[in-house]
């Protein structure tokens, strides 16, 4: 699958417009009598053809060399180490905020169903389903960065910061701001799971046994309601740190975000392969993860 995948994003890349010397060279020296195209494209590899430079790149990959950028030569082992931990960061942040805050409110609605609570957290879910990240992320900056003060505009790091703590402000808004859209989808998810739960046969027989009602939500409702839902946090991973590329824009996140942007706009094909490469592996690391967790999690499903 993997590599159906990277096949894919490679014959992609071979069709959209456009080469890495256009981005990398100046108009006028490109249409220059003087400027030798053809001796650029084979000291970059890129006169063979498509099917060479496929099995070049991927015979390198195999190997373990992920190659060189394009566009400034630069080793992409050398980006991804300073890029990757940002995202990653980032993400898991939001993954650990979206956790608590989606399960807790929609554990809270399937209690109270039909509340003013319920209500409101429908609400909400509606939109964080509804509004685009960036609008979000745009309205946060304007309210706490700039109106209120509070949190710092963009960055990941200031001046004279050492460990974690010293820069948690920097990582605040934007991990809320991308975990917001999950808060709302794990919300109405959890929610949903706990009410057909709670009609089930077997919590009405913990009810009937004289049982105290947060035991039976705790004990009978929620473990069973949990599984459908951790299976929905593992397959949100990968999209998260797929999705950052939006977020990382608006808050100046130094993650792969704005080295994935770059390389897709000056078709450095070796960069946006690995990128793409990592989040297709972290697609199918969660698929299997999932395959696990259900075995363990459900006593119905167990490997022979």
């Amino acid at each position: 699958m993997l590599l159906l995948v990277i096949v894919i994003i490679f014959a992609g890349l071979q069709l959209t417009p456009g080469d890495p010397l256009a981005y990398m060279i100046p108009p006028e020296q490109l249409g220059s009598a003087d400027f030798d195209i053809e001796a650029y494209k084979k000291a970059m590899g890129l006169d063979a053809p498509v099917y060479i430079q496929f099995f070049q790149w991927f015979g390198d990959l195999l190997q373990g060399e992920l190659g060189f950028s394009l566009v400034d030569g630069s080793a992409i082992s050398k980006m991804l180490a300073n890029r990757l931990p940002a995202t990653l960061e980032l993400a898991f942040a939001a993954l650990a905020v979206s956790s608590v805050l989606g399960i807790l409110l929609g554990l809270v609605s399937s209690i109270r169903q039909n509340s003013a609570v319920d209500y409101g957290n429908t609400a909400l879910g509606v939109l964080g389903i509804s509004v685009p990240e960036f609008f979000v992320g745009i309205i946060a900056i304007q309210v706490f960065a700039i109106t209120l003060g509070w949190l710092p505009v963009s960055g990941r790091i200031g001046y004279g910061d050492v460990t974690f703590f010293d820069r948690i402000d920097y990582l605040v808004m934007p991990a809320l701001v991308l975990g917001f859209s999950l808060t709302a989808a794990l919300m109405r998810y959890t929610r949903g799971t706990m009410l057909d739960v709670l009609g089930k046969d077997y919590v009405k027989t913990a009810r009937s046994k004289g049982l105290p009602e947060w035991k039976v939500i705790t004990k009978h409702a929620f473990r069973n309601a949990l599984m459908p839902v951790v299976l929905l946090l593992v397959f949100r991973l990968p999209l998260l740190i797929g999705g950052t590329v939006i977020i990382e824009s608006v808050f100046g996140w130094p993650g792969m975000g704005g080295m994935l942007l770059d390389a897709v706009s000056a078709k450095d094909y070796p960069v946006v392969m690995i990128c793409t490469m990592l989040v297709a592996f972290m697609v199918l690391l969660a698929s299997f993860l999932v395959d696990l967790l259900t075995a363990l999690l459900d006593p119905r499903v167990r490997f022979e």
